[in-house]
């Protein structure tokens, strides 16, 4: 008999059978609220009708085009609708299926461009599984060990994770800028760094947002020394922060962009954006796939940005997200197990610490597997795993939120009483 790997662990028990909004239905007949939405992917919800209606058509006119082959109307029109809400000036795209080989075109575009071989990344960022981007990833030793040799010129700087220092947002951010410019002084020199490349809020480390200090500060020093600034929007992208993007919360403006995860609704795409000059110096022959703006993930993907437009899901995310966040707020209130609430918009997360601040895994997975049992799916994130996040699909609304609160109250009762 033939099984998956072992080490495809589900986070949940549920078998899914169906999807809609945002739940899912079970094998075990339950509806269960999700609050993973694909690890963010399904952003406009499980199967919404106009994705599904889109796709469905494309998959019986075009299956797969391949772009270095022939040109189709699919990629035609996510292109120009992409044009809609990039930011000003990044007018060129190319597209992946997955966000770890957006995350390396991104890499080959910044070295090919500036011919220089250093890439600098944020303590705590998650970038991918492929080996330039484990290489570029520090959220979890899991994520990067054992396949070792890794990619070399990944130079690590620090992340303002105000909390996990135990300092304000201010001094986290001139600490994190002091120990980037020593970085450049003594491991990576100007003349050798390609790019920086930052996660608008840390996924996988824990949910942690940026502050606006620390990115107009690395713009700054990305214009000053030459090297370009890649922001890393494959999970803050589409309006999962409440912006379309999540640069948007602080004022910057990328070289390069990256995204992936909530574009396609749960069809595989992902794909970087720069300005037509910086994609222009890219080496013949260094972007193509097989698969990359398949004709079925383009169409899904046209459609995703039409409902996100034409529903106000941006809005939408913002507002259910101030209302999840309170809720957040008040459970933790009331339990010292949860030290800290954090994120944007409908990216947010609930950090379980011990009696004495320490990462609290134990608990954090008591609180995950309880959720269950009320009905709620969630993930964990962070170092140790000991941290919650809630990433619903864009289009929850109030009375889902209010469920979903409810159900985290009872988890987070039976968990930190470990009776889960």
């Amino acid at each position: 008999m033939t099984n998956l790997s072992p080490q495809l662990r589900q986070a949940t028990p549920v078998v899914a059978v169906r999807g809609e909004g945002a739940y899912l239905h079970g094998e075990d007949g339950r509806r269960y609220l999700d609050f993973t939405a694909g690890i963010g992917v399904t952003s406009t919800g499980h199967c919404h009708p106009k994705v599904v209606a889109a796709a469905q058509e494309q998959v019986g006119t075009l299956i797969h085009g391949q772009y270095t082959t022939v040109m189709h109307k699919p990629l035609q029109r996510l292109t120009a609708k992409l044009g809609e809400v990039l930011p000003e000036g990044l007018d060129s795209l190319f597209f992946n299926n997955s966000g770890s080989e957006a995350v390396e075109s991104a890499l080959r575009l910044a070295r090919q461009a500036t011919g220089r071989p250093n890439v600098l990344v944020c303590h705590g960022g998650f970038h991918g599984r492929t080996v330039a981007a484990a290489s570029m990833t520090t959220s979890g030793t899991r994520f990067r060990s054992g396949f070792s040799p890794l990619m070399s010129g990944a130079i690590v700087t620090p992340f303002p994770t105000a909390y996990r220092y135990g300092w304000d947002e201010e001094t986290a951010t001139r600490f994190a800028l002091k120990e980037l410019d020593y970085v450049l002084q003594t491991i990576s020199s100007p003349d050798d760094t390609a790019a920086i490349i930052v996660e608008p809020v840390l996924g996988e480390g824990g949910y942690v947002p940026a502050t606006e200090g620390f990115l107009q500060g690395l713009r700054e020093r990305a214009d000053r020394h030459g090297f370009l600034l890649i922001l890393d929007e494959v999970q803050t992208g589409v309006g999962r922060t409440g912006r379309f993007w999540g640069h948007d919360h602080f004022g910057v403006r990328p070289d390069i962009l990256i995204t992936a995860k909530g574009l396609a609704s749960g069809f595989p795409l992902s794909g970087i954006a720069a300005s037509e000059e910086l994609m222009a110096k890219a080496w013949p022959g260094s972007q193509g796939g097989t698969y990359g703006a398949n004709a079925v993930a383009c169409a899904a993907a046209a459609a995703t940005l039409d409902v996100v437009r034409e529903e106000n899901l941006v809005a939408n995310a913002d507002a259910m997200g101030a209302r999840l966040r309170s809720g957040l707020e008040d459970v933790a209130a009331k339990t010292p197990a949860i030290g800290d609430v954090r994120g944007l918009g409908l990216m947010l997360a609930s950090e379980f610490v011990t009696e004495d601040g320490e990462p609290d895994p134990a608990t954090a997975g008591r609180v995950q597997r309880a959720a269950v049992d009320e009905g709620l799916l969630l993930l964990l994130c962070g170092a140790w795993n000991h941290v919650v996040r809630m990433i619903p699909a864009l289009v929850v609304d109030e009375a889902a939120i209010d469920e979903g609160l409810r159900a985290w109250s009872a988890a987070v009762s039976a968990g930190t009483s470990g009776t889960a």
